[in-house]
């Protein structure tokens, strides 16, 4: 790399991957950006440098906190501003940067006071840009404030934050304090690869999170039926950061719009996360979101919590459109068969198909009402459209996922006989359907279609004419 090239990518760097305000550990003021670009610049190296390869986040370090917010006395931004933050939120930022400047670093980030969020230009920034900041962190102090030993983590209510999720997946390298500013372990880095490591057996335990993703987690828009989970149970204080805080997680973005209430912001999430066409986001159950158009978002996290994780290859096409979620689906016919309560508010609802007489597939849901009115269908979603060259058929797996479709019909007078001749017109049909939508409050259904030679053949074929578009 030139030189030019070396200093335009620290710029860049500067500018783009580290928080917009920091607290200089020296002298504990709020600097800029254009400080820090000043403070590390002589870390680019010169013309003819040995160095093949320049990393500006090798360099640029800093240090940030992870926290349960003082319900008040929390330094504001203003106040570091002004050089008046006193009390005892100031008090414990001080013994972060204590802590952060014995990691050998000279600036540091608390969400508290280094965001102003008078402007909302910053704000927004900052929300969406918070899960890369923790990431591109030296190390990122966790101050445990109802905690002295590492079981105590279990009950600590750090564990139960919405925005603490991203705190604890981000960063490279972590370090717990408890609440008297203890390291609470003996390490540098209390992100260990070792699945036997006390305090990582503990937060999978606590968390709910795997120990690989823990240790190192990669954000993207997958594995969402999954990573919803961890999130469920967690709390916020505005209702929008439900979906707010998720963000980083599944590395996407959204505009931030601060009364727009939890619904409408968790719809959005769930969109944005919808264009990457991993079927996982579908897999969920319950209460549908308010949603002007679609019955195919949920309400919440806590949507997804109890169902089997799904996984294929293939990604979905899902398209949202002013008629709802568009999906194309085999739409393989089901009959209502039978009812049974299970207890609890659920019932079995069972299934049998015309196309598949041995078939039967039972649906748990706390949906008992089935109107006679009402057609079904599986929507299966992991299908394969294959051609020899001369059609096209569908090629099913045994072992299916799709969604429970119903819809309504309609009967229509006897059509009358037509007056005066048109080309191409035909009598009124007898019935008309209503569009396909998400029954039941099923979530994703697994099935396996019955086959004589399930070691053998993994997969069956369909006409083409089962694929439908639908607008779910």
């Amino acid at each position: 790399m030139s030189q030019k090239g070396k200093i335009e990518a620290f710029d860049q760097y500067v500018m783009n991957n580290i928080p917009i305000h920091l607290i200089r550990l020296s002298d504990m003021s709020l600097v800029g950006r254009d400080d820090v670009r000043e403070h590390f610049k002589g870390t680019v190296p010169e013309e003819g440098s040995s160095r093949y390869r320049y990393y500006p986040s090798d360099h640029v370090k800093y240090a940030v906190l992870s926290h349960r917010w003082l319900r008040q006395g929390e330094p504001t931004y203003k106040e570091m501003e002004a050089g008046t933050a006193s009390g005892l939120g100031y008090e414990k930022l001080k013994q972060f940067c204590e802590k952060a400047k014995e990691c050998d670093v000279e600036f540091a980030w608390s969400d508290t006071c280094c965001i102003d969020k008078s402007s909302s230009t910053e704000l927004d920034e900052s929300i969406r840009s918070m899960f890369r900041w923790y990431k591109n962190s030296a190390i990122c102090i966790i101050h445990l404030a109802q905690s002295k030993t590492i079981q105590d983590i279990m009950n600590d209510e750090w564990i139960t934050r919405s925005w603490t999720l991203q705190e604890l997946l981000a960063p490279h390298k972590i370090k717990f304090f408890n609440e008297d500013w203890k390291p609470m372990t003996g390490r540098i880095n209390d992100k260990s690869y070792l699945k036997t490591d006390v305090i990582m057996q503990t937060l999978e335990k606590a968390t709910g999170i795997p120990h690989d993703d823990l240790h190192r987690f990669s954000p993207g828009p997958q594995k969402v039926d999954t990573r919803m989970t961890w999130a469920a149970n967690r709390k916020t204080t505005r209702v929008e950061d439900v979906a707010y805080s998720l963000m980083g997680i599944f590395d996407v973005s959204l505009q931030i719009a601060y009364g727009e209430g939890g619904d409408r912001a968790f719809c959005r999430l769930i969109e944005a996360i919808m264009h990457a066409g991993d079927p996982s986001v579908l897999n969920w159950s319950g209460e549908v979101a308010n949603h002007p158009t679609s019955s195919a978002i949920p309400r919440s996290p806590e949507s997804f919590v109890g169902h089997q994780a799904v996984r294929w290859d293939a990604r979905l096409e899902m398209t949202m459109t002013s008629l709802g979620l568009r999906v194309p689906v085999v739409v393989f016919p089901l009959n209502f068969h039978s009812t049974m309560d299970m207890g609890n508010g659920y019932f079995c609802v069972t299934f049998s198909s015309p196309l598949s007489p041995t078939m039967k597939l039972g649906v748990n849901t706390k949906s008992r009402i089935i109107q006679r009115a009402h057609q079904f269908a599986l929507g299966i979603l992991n299908y394969s459209l294959i051609s020899d060259g001369s059609c096209e058929v569908l090629q099913i797996a045994v072992k299916s996922a799709g969604f429970i479709l119903s819809r309504t019909t309609y009967s229509l007078p006897f059509p009358t006989r037509l007056c005066g001749v048109v080309l191409g017109a035909v009598s009124r049909p007898k019935h008309i359907f209503g569009q396909w939508r998400m029954g039941m409050q099923a979530g994703l259904v697994k099935v396996n279609f019955p086959t004589r030679k399930i070691r053998t053949h993994s997969k069956f074929y369909m006409d083409r004419k089962y694929l439908e578009t639908d607008y779910l």
